[in-house]
């Protein structure tokens, strides 16, 4: 099993990012994928999820309106559009996916900073 994360980096307040995680070795079609974040000394935290099939879709209240999750199941990737990014947005952001609250993978994550 694989999460490959891509597209973080350093972006100026109210710029836009868009990050993709890759994922293999597992029936993408079937979990229910999320983004998490996590900044330094805060706990991980929900950012955005989608459901498997992606009719569904759940944002973290400091980030809706501005961040969109999507899925592409045909090419197992999910994506997080990320817009008027704050500089309390900087964090790891990691990629979840979640078959069950007992089956559930991570990857590695991909730094994002929001900085002038």
């Amino acid at each position: 099993v694989q999460l490959v994360e891509s597209g973080g980096g350093l972006v100026h307040p109210g710029g836009s990012l868009r990050l993709s995680c890759a994922a293999s070795g597992f029936t993408f079609s079937s979990y229910d994928m999320s983004w998490y974040r996590q900044a330094p000394g805060k706990k991980r935290e929900l950012a955005a999820r989608i459901t498997s099939r992606g009719g569904s879709t759940n944002y973290a209240d400091s980030v809706k309106g501005r961040f969109t999750i999507s899925r592409d199941n045909a090419k197992n990737t999910v994506y997080l559009q990320m817009d008027s990014l704050k500089p309390e947005d900087t964090a790891v952001y990691y990629c979840n996916a979640a078959y069950n609250i007992y089956l559930h993978y991570w990857g590695q994550g991909t730094q994002v900073t929001v900085s002038s």
